[in-house]
């Protein structure tokens, strides 16, 4: 697999999102919140900009009590965080350049 850098996934709060993702089947929206440090209309941004990437998929299950919104990275979104960490990889892997030091560059 080729690595590609994904701008969708790159920012900071939503790479963080797809790492936690990645680690588990689904995650509930409070916890993420919980997690991120961030208001809830902050996450619900950042959700819905990788959902309209086809990277989440965002589910409600009805049942007993309050209504919990779910979260869960699709196939396509495992793939592109996948892609974007060995692309931040090989970033990180290039001859000559050694992250901290005067020659790398700042972005």
């Amino acid at each position: 697999m080729t690595g590609r850098f994904d701008e969708v996934v790159h920012a900071p709060n939503r790479l963080r999102i797809c790492a936690l993702l990645a680690a588990s089947s689904s995650a509930e929206f409070a916890v993420l919140r919980d997690i991120l440090g961030v208001a809830d209309s902050v996450l619900s941004k950042h959700l819905k900009v990788l959902q309209d990437a086809g990277y989440l998929a965002i589910s409600k299950p009805t049942g007993r009590g309050r209504v919990k919104t779910w979260v869960s990275l699709t196939p396509e979104g495992r793939r592109a965080y996948a892609g974007h960490v060995q692309a931040l990889k090989a970033l990180l892997d290039t001859p000559g350049i050694s992250v901290g030091s005067p020659e790398a560059p700042h972005g």
